[in-house]
């Protein structure tokens, strides 16, 4: 008879006790045996978030043999794939291998069915057996391995419509351009910072949608190469490259752009620290700040905010929100530029 588990994981926290499985320092990832409302999954790629890869990679120097060893010592200090310099993980794509007892029935789902979680890989038990390969481009790390989803935790079934690949790069930013799709509004000017990137292009794609004829995208971009992409695509009435940690010539160039009046919603899906205040003074005084970045840091936000006088709402970048799975495939399917260039990309 299988163990009795807790809706969000509780059981399997080691240390401390008393915290969920996100802020634990170690949680269990034995997977000989499952408790009675645990999936386990057998695990095909990790998509590690943007920042988090990033910073990896870098401690790394780009060598992939100690991205490797970076990521094993990981998991072995921890039970699960949490960067403990940006405290972000990712998520996953596997295939179905068992259902707890408590959940056969209740979940639409049964093994054999290959899925992506859509809750962290900061809170999921993770066993790397072996790493595979490194597909450093897309941030994608193709292993051997197995991991727990909670009773509470949210997932995708993979479609059958496109690649596996696809699906699972796009809706590892899923809750981005969901979020984006809330907060634009018909006649919005909206600014996105790293607008040429994945969580980027998704964005620029569901503002100009809901911004409509009347508002304006201004998409802005690290390099001459997503810069050209981004014009491409068409979903921006403005496209500029430039640095995004330096908040004062970006802000000259969005009053230069608005004619003075700044953006009403700035989305920020930068993979980089530093880039809060650039965010807030781009943003109108009773504008919306959107951070999807998990480099962003609250402090400097908050506190940044206050410095300079300007009382902007500041939205933290919730990795979830309803029907983000679905608007984010959706776009894919509707747009065959963007399809096109996340198949190139990405698949």
């Amino acid at each position: 008879m299988q163990k009795k588990g807790n809706k969000y994981g509780t059981h399997r926290v080691i240390e401390p006790k008393g915290v969920l499985p996100q802020p634990a320092n170690k949680i269990d990832n034995n997977m000989d045996e499952i408790y009675d409302n645990e999936i386990l999954i057998d695990v095909q790629t990790l998509n590690i978030d943007s920042a988090s890869f990033t910073d990896i990679s870098t401690r790394a120097g780009g060598d992939h043999e100690k991205i490797k060893e970076i990521m094993f010592d990981i998991v072995a200090k921890q039970g699960k794939h949490r960067n403990p310099w940006t405290g972000s993980g990712g998520m996953l794509l596997g295939t179905v291998e068992k259902i707890g007892d408590a959940l056969k029935g209740k979940i639409d789902l049964k093994e054999g069915d290959k899925i992506a979680t859509l809750v962290s890989l900061s809170l999921t038990p993770l066993r790397i057996d072996k790493i595979k390969e490194i597909r450093a481009d897309v941030d994608q790390v193709d292993i051997d391995g197995k991991a727990i989803l909670f009773e509470s935790g949210i997932y995708a079934k993979i479609p059958t419509d496109m690649p596996e690949k696809l699906a699972l790069s796009a809706l590892d930013v899923a809750g981005a351009p969901a979020q984006t799709a809330k907060l634009c509004k018909p006649g919005d000017t909206v600014l996105i910072i790293g607008a040429g990137g994945k969580s980027g292009m998704l964005c620029c794609y569901e503002a100009k949608k809901r911004v409509g004829v009347t508002g304006k995208v201004i998409g802005m971009t690290h390099s001459p190469k997503s810069t050209e992409r981004l014009q491409k695509l068409g979903f921006c009435d403005v496209v500029f490259s430039g640095n995004a940690t330096d908040p004062v010539s970006t802000m000259e160039k969005i009053s230069e752009l608005t004619g003075g009046k700044m953006a009403d919603i700035t989305i920020n899906n930068v993979n980089i620290p530093d880039t809060e205040m650039t965010s807030v003074l781009c943003t109108k005084n009773d504008g919306i700040v959107y951070f999807f970045s998990m480099a962003t840091s609250f402090t400097k936000a908050a506190l940044g905010a206050e410095g300079v006088g300007s009382d902007v709402t500041m939205i933290v970048g919730n990795g979830y929100t309803k029907g983000h799975a679905e608007i984010t495939l959706q776009e894919l399917r509707e747009n065959a530029e963007l399809r096109k260039i996340f198949e190139e990309l990405y698949a």
